[in-house]
């Protein structure tokens, strides 16, 4: 799989040619400076952990693929995880294509590494054969659900978690 796009004209920043394509083994460490950009909040050693199991090809969650942009001289602009789960918000189908995990450096925002790193996922998912494609970002996430939104995501409804030590 490899996508090649431009960033949108309207954007106030540098277009960029963006390239999609699968993760390797080779890219381990940046895939893992962006899932620590993106979840700072994780246990310590566990994106570590998750990576080297990934690679290892003991994720608990397969089908899975990581795609990772980049721009033309190969540097790393973001990543997409995605996953398939039975079920989605919102969705009717048992076999949901699911952006587990969508991240795009401040600094190439609006350069259409975004919009790049969706179309790979959804093509994943239809190669998958999925007709759904579901995502989630946390409501405070203003960034996140005006992305979701710009790239013709529906919201699906607003889910609030609980939990409690026992």
């Amino acid at each position: 799989m490899l996508v090649r796009t431009s960033a949108p004209r309207e954007s106030k920043r540098r277009a960029v040619d963006v390239k999609v394509r699968p993760a390797g083994a080779a890219d381990a460490a940046v895939w893992l400076e962006l899932r620590r950009a993106l979840w700072p909040e994780d246990v310590p050693g566990e994106h570590r952990r998750e990576v080297d199991a990934y690679f290892a090809g003991k994720f608990p969650r397969h089908p899975w693929a990581v795609l990772l942009a980049e721009d033309d001289a190969g540097s790393a602009l973001g990543f997409a995880e995605v996953s398939i789960r039975p079920w989605a918000e919102g969705c009717r189908t048992h076999r949901v294509a699911y952006l587990e995990g969508w991240f795009v450096a401040a600094d190439a925002r609006e350069r259409g590494a975004g919009r790049a790193l969706v179309t790979a996922a959804e093509a994943w998912g239809r190669d998958q054969g999925c007709a759904e494609f579901a995502s989630d970002a946390d409501p405070e996430n203003e960034v996140g659900v005006a992305a979701h939104r710009a790239l013709g995501f529906a919201d699906a409804g607003l889910v609030r978690c609980f939990r409690k030590d026992l």
